[in-house]
């Protein structure tokens, strides 16, 4: 396999995974809520303020997310299981939603500091964290830099260094694209089009978190299985 090719394929993995847990259109309906008293200009601003700070995250939590589990001493099963739980969770709560993302608390924070300021910032809460770079998105980022070693031997160095800041820009520009097109995307799809888009994300997340439960647990008990050996 060339290395462009391989470059295609961990870009378009790393896509599959993360595209249903980043969702833009969460903060897509969080941008429909908290920003309709920001001016256009000030609302564009804020939207590429939150593209770097997603895009940061995402970085971050990539080279810097095992160095910080190796400093809580946090093990790889113990995160892959953590982890699953999150995600499932958050695909439980896009699958069945019981509140609207205007519910969340820092939905309820950012609308406190509109109240008090008269351009309040929005752009990295809760736009950029938790709405696109949350908890689930971290969570799957690290558990899948966790599994470097194993794939390291088939895949240039080059590719496994570029893919992730890739992944990452392609993230970000279509978050940007999203919170650009916010008020157009829904005049298109509707509010109902984007529920039916989230629950069938949202049903992808649980299979999703369900299988990182089953791949910690499995690790638990090989590593048992060493042992007892």
């Amino acid at each position: 396999m060339g290395e462009v090719s391989q470059l295609i394929q961990i870009v378009s993995i790393g896509l599959s995974l993360l595209l249903p847990l980043a969702n833009p259109l969460t903060s897509v309906s969080l941008l429909l809520s908290l920003g309709g008293g920001l001016s256009q200009q000030e609302r564009a601003r804020q939207v590429k303020q939150a593209t770097f700070y997603v895009m940061g995250i995402m970085l971050v939590t990539y080279y810097a997310g095992m160095w910080i589990m190796s400093a809580f001493d946090i093990s790889m099963p113990g995160m892959r299981i953590a982890g699953g739980m999150v995600v499932a969770f958050i695909g439980f709560n896009m699958l069945f939603p019981s509140t609207s993302v205007g519910d969340m608390p820092e939905a309820d924070r950012a609308k406190e500091s509109m109240q008090t300021h008269a351009n309040p910032s929005i752009a990295f809460v809760p736009l950029a964290l938790p709405g696109t770079a949350g908890p689930g998105t971290m969570a799957m980022i690290i558990s899948s830099s966790s599994r470097l070693d194993s794939v390291r031997a088939h895949y240039a160095e080059w590719v496994i260094w570029v893919a992730p800041v890739i992944i990452a820009a392609i993230l970000g520009v279509l978050f940007f694209l999203c919170m650009r097109s916010a008020y157009r995307l829904v005049k298109i799809v509707g509010h109902d089009g984007i529920d039916a888009i989230s629950r069938v994300m949202g049903f992808l997340l649980v299979c999703m978190g369900v299988q990182l439960v089953i791949n910690g647990i499995e690790e638990i008990i090989a590593s048992a299985a060493h042992l007892a050996s």
